[in-house]
């Protein structure tokens, strides 16, 4: 149509411009009646479940659109010519036939959107719930573990304050329950996050070999092996603890005289490596250790909610002839207020 009246206005004849304005007019008329088209769909969307009897429904609802659009049509061409107009020549049945076929087409097209529209929308939001409700199972299965640690931690902590009172050492004994009250205060803290840094986790595990020192007196000998770009890391808050006190109960057991227990931190590449080594049995007798299982399945199952696939904990042998648990998660750097 837009060639036509492009074409008579260079010839220098009559430009169609009433056919041009019923073209336009037209499709506006289509635009109007397209919105209720939207309301029926969401009124009697098809499902798989009602495919059968609303079919006919929908087939009813174009039908009264093409009448409607047809009908209209032939008003607002009769405006424009100030008298009954008959499209193109046709008559008014000719004209809701040539209407017909294509009006039913634009119907179910409009239906497809909406319910494409929908669906989209739907999806979005099981998406969303389901993010949602793995995001609240994971903070509540590291609620659990961390839970689960809390009375492991304190058990073991009175029962080496029972050995200092055991001995009749006063001293110590107070000693060591005014530096078990600050950690506990930690230790028993609520809505705290779930990664400190790795400053933060250091300094917590050097205030517990501070009690250990004072239940082992000179034979407990901790050595760190952490540089200071590494300190900002991210880690698990309690994820080294359990670790220093299994390799602490097993370096230190049926052994005399002073036995290190050294805690490394190193990073490679994108990883951020930590490493605790005792000198007592090797990992082949592991299975045999008390209260391993405890730690362990912990940090793994720690490791697992927080960073899936990407972060592991492995026992192996130590260079020196113990054991190590080597820990492997994501590198990234966090603030020193674990925000």
């Amino acid at each position: 149509m837009l060639k036509e009246y492009a074409l008579a206005r260079l010839g220098g004849g009559a430009a169609p411009w009433r056919r041009l304005a019923f073209e336009f007019g037209d499709w506006f008329l289509c635009a109007v009646l397209t919105p209720p088209v939207f309301l029926i769909a969401r009124r009697w969307p098809l499902t798989r479940v009602t495919l059968a009897r609303r079919v006919p429904l929908h087939l009813a609802a174009a039908l009264a659109l093409c009448v409607a659009w047809a009908g209209l049509g032939l008003g607002f061409g009769s405006l424009l010519q100030g008298s009954w107009w008959s499209p193109y020549g046709m008559g008014a049945v000719g004209w809701l036939l040539t209407t017909l076929p294509f009006g039913v087409a634009v119907y179910f097209s409009v239906l497809g959107v909406e319910h494409a529209a929908h669906w989209l929308v739907e999806a979005r939001d099981r998406a969303t719930q389901a993010a949602r409700l793995s995001a609240q199972l994971a903070d509540a299965r590291l609620a659990a573990l961390r839970g689960q640690m809390q009375p492991h931690f304190l058990l073991n902590s009175l029962n080496a304050v029972t050995v200092i009172v055991r001995d009749r050492d006063a001293a110590t004994a107070t000693r060591m329950l005014e530096q078990l009250g600050d950690l506990l205060r930690r230790v028993l803290r609520s809505g705290g996050p779930p990664e400190v840094t790795l400053g933060e986790e250091l300094d917590f595990v050097r205030r517990y070999l501070a009690i250990e020192q004072l239940r082992f007196s000179d034979r407990l000998r901790p050595e760190f092996a952490v540089g200071p770009d590494v300190l900002g890391a991210a880690v698990p808050e309690f994820l080294l603890q359990p670790l220093v006190e299994n390799a602490l109960r097993h370096g230190l057991g049926g052994r005399e005289g002073a036995v290190p227990i050294s805690i490394a931190a190193r990073r490679e590449g994108d990883d951020l490596v930590l490493t605790v080594t005792d000198e007592g049995p090797g990992p082949e007798t592991s299975a045999a250790r008390p209260g391993e299982g405890v730690a362990l399945s912990n940090a793994r199952e720690r490791l697992a909610t927080m960073y899936g696939g990407r972060a592991r904990i492995d026992l192996v042998r130590a260079p020196t002839g113990g054991a190590a648990a080597v820990v492997r998660l994501p590198y990234r750097e966090l603030e020193p207020d674990g925000a």
